[in-house]
């Protein structure tokens, strides 16, 4: 204890944040919170009105179409255009998250 105290840390607030042992209950939180993402896609995907000169049908449709969406100004469909150009980046992140782990 004295160890950690005289390197500017103490026991319960170690100087290498994010790099101990990971509880259970993060992974249910990290989990939970992905199906919510999802949800919330699924639930703005349900509702939003799509421009009448475009109608999408497959993904690669979905964001083709996706920079019409505010074309009609509703808060949905903004909504919808935004989560589905942050949702790719998310899950680069995610990846990049899992490739850079350290070995140790």
């Amino acid at each position: 204890m004295a160890d950690a105290m005289s390197k500017g840390g103490s026991k319960r607030f170690p100087t290498h944040h994010g790099y101990g042992e990971v509880n259970i209950s993060r992974y249910v939180v990290l989990y939970v919170s992905q199906l919510a993402w999802l949800g919330l896609g699924l639930y703005l995907y349900a509702g939003a009105y799509w421009p009448s000169t475009c109608t999408p049908v497959n993904l690669l449709e979905i964001y083709q179409c996706s920079p019409r969406l505010p074309e009609t100004r509703g808060w949905r469909e903004a909504a919808l255009m935004t989560w589905l150009w942050s949702t790719p980046i998310l899950i680069a992140l995610e990846i990049l998250r899992w490739v850079k782990k350290d070995p140790d």
